[in-house]
């Protein structure tokens, strides 16, 4: 019996960056307060049609969206602090000093706790802690290892937000928009927000 294999392969989604992490909190002004002041947020319009307690927020060429759930009251039955584990799920901040966050965090009395990743005598300084609703938080130096892609048919679009990453270790293809274009867009963006208030 012959049997034939037929290889189907897709071609990945046309997708541009990272737009923004949504976020299911107890109190929504609590957790603006500590994105804005802890992370450096700024709060953005959000659309006037949504009818549910929320807030946006923008900075770093990302957005965090908080959605207000009463219902995780319910959840909280021990008032512990949560550990805090680097293994766990989260978010990560590049920074350009680890230890002015270190300083930071103890100036506002934030528990947090560091971990060290070394590779080829390269080392990234990582700082986890934990924003209002139990959310992991990183914050690190991750630039210090080079991004290398593994499969040869993976071609990484350059970085196109932020400061270019120069220990970036790949072949990448010609794309239409470059590094000029995408920085002016950029501050296009941050002009769009300003205009909105």
């Amino acid at each position: 019996m012959n049997m034939e294999i037929e290889e189907v392969s897709y071609q990945a989604l046309p997708l541009l960056s990272l737009n923004h992490v949504s976020l299911l909190v107890k109190n929504v002004w609590n957790s603006v307060r500590f994105y804005e002041d802890v992370l450096g947020f700024c709060l953005i319009k959000r659309p006037s049609s949504f009818n549910f307690n929320g807030a946006w927020l923008y900075n770093y060429g990302i957005g965090i969206h908080l959605l207000e759930n009463k219902t995780m009251e319910d959840l909280d039955i021990n008032d512990e602090p949560r550990p805090i584990n680097p293994k766990d799920n989260h978010i990560s901040f590049q920074c350009s000093d680890v230890n002015l966050v270190k300083r930071r965090l103890e100036e506002m009395e934030m528990r947090y706790v560091t971990a060290v990743v070394e590779e080829e005598g390269i080392k990234v300084d990582q700082v986890f802690f934990h924003d209002p609703d139990g959310y992991m938080i990183e914050i690190c130096n991750c630039d210090n290892i080079p991004i290398v892609a593994i499969p040869s048919s993976c071609l990484l679009k350059p970085n196109k937000f932020g400061t270019y990453n120069s220990k970036m270790s790949i072949a990448t293809p010609n794309y239409s928009c470059g590094f000029m274009e995408t920085l002016m867009m950029e501050n296009l963006s941050m002009d769009m927000l300003n205009f909105s208030f």
